[in-house]
């Protein structure tokens, strides 16, 4: 009769057991998992030999690509399932990139794979039927212990939404560029065409503010509000042919010397009766000496009168406005106007530079 084993020994079975168990369980989840990948319809998965020779078609590419994977294993590469204009731009491309020379074929597509590079790319498929679809492909080489490559995976998804999708945002932006310069050259021929009976609106109000014999009281206050609303709408149709210079990149700056000083005064006188109005003291830099900067003259003094009259307008009763010039660096200088006003709030300040 052959002795009992020992506790020791029935421990260690036990734990053998248990060890075996878990393995055969992770065996059973490997192989459930590996089953899964092989299965989707969702991705194509191909394998190859070292050689690129296909080896392994799974469902997903059939899906995609038509054939059955007995038509293709162990009889091409998948390089013979792509854009073959595709695979030689790709391998001239990496040629320069990598500084070697790329053979067009299998080796385009592995070339960076085989050197431990990542590697996932854009190209066109072509199915059995002859049509084709852009893929996003990523390739791995497949290693044994010792490091050599055995073979090669390729895991790639159809990207046909993804391209119909670029396509028509292009064709959306296609669309709105076109309607925006349509928009522009709305804007510029209908303030030119607005600009010549104004002209002559202001002209004859004028003429009839200075003739002889001198308008009465009551014509005297109309020819006021027609000379105040004409001009008022005279700066605006400015300000829109600005805008559709501006839209449509046909701005020109004429730049030349400027004096600093002399656009300050200039813009002082121009913005003194609106200040006096609202009770606004406004408190323009003494240079200490002559400043001259190189600017658009026009555009300067029109950027100045817009943020100083904002200032006024939107300043509380009998607030200040104080204008700063600070040097920056040498050869640039800062203008700032500050008012004492509420401000704007965050909200709005993130709406300030938007069209309209």
């Amino acid at each position: 009769m052959s002795p009992l084993p020992s506790l020791s020994a029935l421990d260690a079975l036990a734990k053998a057991d248990g060890i075996e168990v878990k393995r055969q369980e992770a065996l059973l989840k490997t192989g459930a998992l590996q089953t899964a990948i092989l299965t989707s319809e969702n991705f194509s998965i191909i394998a190859t030999d070292e050689k690129g020779i296909i080896q392994l078609f799974n469902v997903g590419a059939e899906r995609m690509l038509g054939y059955m994977a007995a038509e293709v294993v162990n009889k091409i590469n998948p390089s013979d399932i792509h854009d073959p204009q595709e695979v030689m731009a790709r391998a001239q491309a990496l040629s320069a990139e990598l500084a070697t020379t790329i053979t067009p074929g299998f080796e385009a597509l592995a070339f960076k794979a085989s050197r431990g590079i990542e590697d996932i790319y854009e190209l066109t498929y072509i199915c059995k039927d002859g049509s084709r679809f852009p893929a996003i492909v990523s390739i791995t080489a497949l290693r044994d212990d010792l490091g050599t490559i055995i073979g090669y995976l390729l895991i790639g998804t159809d990207n046909s939404v993804r391209k119909q999708v670029e396509v028509a945002l292009k064709e959306s932006m296609a669309v709105a560029e076109k309607a925006n310069l349509a928009k522009s050259d709305f804007l510029s021929s209908m303030s030119h065409e607005l600009r010549t009976p104004l002209s002559a609106i202001l002209g004859f109000a004028q003429l009839i503010e200075s003739g002889t014999p001198e308008p009465t009281p009551s014509q005297k206050r109309s020819v006021d509000q027609i000379l105040q609303a004409g001009w008022y709408l005279l700066d605006l149709i400015n300000e829109i042919l600005d805008l559709a210079l501006i839209e449509s990149g046909n701005l020109s700056l004429s730049l030349e010397p400027v004096s600093l000083a002399e656009v300050m005064r200039e813009c002082e006188t121009m913005i003194q009766s609106q200040a006096e109005k609202r009770g606004i003291a406004v408190s323009f830099p003494e240079l200490d000496s002559p400043i001259f900067v190189n600017v658009d003259r026009t555009r300067l003094k029109q950027v100045l009168i817009n943020l100083l009259s904002n200032a006024i307008k939107y300043n509380t009763e009998h607030g200040k406005v104080t204008i700063k010039c600070v040097g920056l660096t040498p050869g640039r200088i800062r203008i700032c106007v500050e008012d004492t006003g509420e401000g704007l709030a965050r909200e709005k300040i993130d709406q300030l530079f938007q069209p309209f």
